[in-house]
């Protein structure tokens, strides 16, 4: 209990002489102003943006069941639109949402990729990020975490008082872990109310009608942040304690600053899709039409492929014409068209996403040099911001678009003749009713433990981070001097 009450002592002394400097009360002020501007921006982003997500997936749903009788290939081709809507978390950590899509076209024998992003429709000011609570947490408050401790021992050798205070009776770990919580209760003082607000606007946001998984994602979030934060506080103290003046400690933790969160991660994304090249998406979509034409195509009555087919066909059922089957041909050759052109698709994707995968792999490696690195991955991921998510959201429209083809296909299978109808005759068409058998599409984000799993490396670069400051700190304590 001496020993925690001297480190309280400490503390205590440190942050009453922090606060006699009256530009931390302008910066934290300031810091404090643009926290509550994000959660602000956070909030009308993700209602304007979930308002707009239900409406237009409520609107293409009402069109799609009115549409009148038809023939339902006719109805995969009018095809259908996945919207994808924001989580709760996403109000404090944008990620890269506002750079993705969030509506895809569904639509038979084509697959495409998401639309309507919020850069695609703003500025090039998007480029230098936009202000998040995440963003405040991860790059602002480490600053002022510097811009606090920089001086915390340096300036005790400066002035001589180091000297004073170690012959007292307190010795070097006492005074570290002492300095280290006046850092962190002067942080503490911007975290805390942050961490009320945030909680308070993510119960609104959910009626204060929540899930377990979520909850555990909110409970993450914070405490993660938190040993973040308190990552940097260790940081600021052993520095300064290594330093033979506050300038220089100041210089060296603005450096380290800038090369934790600005210039290595930008550098390693550069190096990974330098190393890793993925093909363009003309080319992507290139490939995958030449492997299809190579299958064969489906909507040519004389392809070789589809000839086969149909002369097996024809054996099978013992007929001489097409008109002759039991059920309709072309319903048939369109299903094996679109299961041919789909596992073609969904081949030259996992080879994207393998080569995706390896420039992601390559900036998650650089997490263990990088806590920054670290804890943006897996802040995105809890609050499904993503590229991960992102490309979730796409393998789960893709199936949707599938099963819509093939239910259509088989519709057409079961209904339609196969006797072509003359120049007076009508359509050939089924009821409108069919079209129900078509579920409205609703996005799933990725579960807490489907996120931890994928960002499994931040969680253990961050926890090794750690217990590597706690090392370093047991290290100084025996080897720092006191001039």
């Amino acid at each position: 209990m001496k020993l925690l009450h001297k480190e309280i002592l400490i503390a205590r002394h440190f942050k009453n002489s922090v606060f006699k400097n009256s530009a931390i009360y302008i910066i934290t002020l300031f810091i404090g102003a643009l926290l509550l501007f994000a959660a602000f921006s956070g909030w009308d982003n993700y209602k304007s943006q979930n308002e707009t997500s239900e409406k237009y997936q409520h609107e293409s749903r009402e069109d799609w069941l009115k549409n009148p009788d038809k023939n339902p290939h006719r109805m995969a081709h009018y095809g259908n639109f996945a919207f994808r809507k924001s989580t709760s978390l996403s109000v404090f950590e944008f990620g890269m949402e506002p750079f993705f899509g969030n509506a895809i076209f569904l639509e038979a024998h084509k697959q495409n990729t998401a639309n309507f992003s919020e850069a695609g429709f703003s500025n090039s000011m998007l480029r230098f990020g936009e202000i998040s609570i995440a963003m405040v947490l991860q790059v602002l408050l480490p600053l002022l975490i510097f811009f606090v401790g920089f001086n915390s021992v340096a300036y005790e050798r400066e002035n001589g008082t180091l000297k004073i205070l170690l012959s007292q009776g307190i010795n070097w770990k006492q005074l570290l872990l002492g300095k280290i919580l006046g850092i962190a209760s002067v942080v503490m003082l911007l975290f805390v109310p942050t961490i009320i607000v945030l909680v308070l606007i993510w119960l609104l946001l959910q009626d204060f009608s929540i899930s377990a998984d979520e909850a555990i994602k909110m409970v993450l979030f914070i405490g993660f942040h938190f040993i973040y934060l308190m990552f940097f506080c260790v940081v600021a103290v052993l520095v300064s304690a290594s330093s033979k003046t506050s300038k220089k400690a100041l210089v060296s933790l603005i450096g380290i600053w800038l090369i934790l969160t600005i210039i290595l991660p930008r550098t390693t994304q550069a190096i990974g899709a330098y190393l890793y090249q993925a093909p363009s998406k003309i080319q992507f979509n290139s490939d995958i039409e030449k492997d299809i034409l190579k299958q064969g195509d489906s909507h040519n009555p004389n392809d070789v492929h589809y000839k086969a087919i149909k002369d097996s066909l024809l054996r099978v059922y013992k007929v001489d014409s097409v008109q002759k089957l039991p059920f309709n041909y072309s319903g048939f050759i369109m299903t094996e068209g679109e299961r041919i052109s789909s596992d073609i698709y969904n081949k030259h994707l996992e080879d994207l996403l393998k080569i995706y995968e390896k420039q992601n792999s390559f900036s998650k490696a650089v997490s263990f040099v990088n806590p920054y690195i670290a804890m943006k991955n897996l802040s995105m991921g809890l609050s499904n911001t993503d590229y991960d998510s992102y490309i979730d959201f796409q393998k789960q429209a893709e199936q949707y678009r599938y099963d819509m083809a093939q239910k259509m296909n088989g519709l057409q299978i079961k209904y339609i003749s196969n006797k072509k109808p003359g120049p007076n005759d009508k359509p050939l068409t089924i009821g409108k009713k069919h079209w129900a058998i078509i579920g409205e599409f609703h996005y799933e984000p990725k579960t807490v433990w489907e996120v931890l799993k994928t960002e499994i490396t931040a969680i253990i670069s961050i926890l090794l981070w750690i217990i590597l400051l706690f090392v370093l700190i047991k290290i100084a304590a025996k080897n720092l001097k006191a001039i």
